[in-house]
């Protein structure tokens, strides 16, 4: 059984500006952007949306699977 992270994020510096994406893991091999910003004066900034991004992620995921399991 895997024991990696389904979602995550990731900050790259592009032509000066920070860019922050949300990702999920389709399968071993597939990895898939779910959600993406750009434009970030700095690293920092770019790491703080994606932590808040992903913990919103998380939260809407919970409770769509939440209420899947309810039906």
């Amino acid at each position: 059984m895997a024991t990696g992270k389904k979602f995550d994020f990731r900050v790259i510096e592009q032509e000066g500006t920070w860019r922050a994406e949300l990702t999920r893991r389709a399968s071993a091999r597939k990895t898939v952007i779910s959600k993406a910003q750009d434009g970030f004066a700095t690293e920092a900034q770019a790491t703080t949306w994606a932590e808040a991004e992903l913990k919103d992620l998380l939260a809407t995921v919970h409770a769509r699977l939440q209420a899947k399991k309810e039906r």
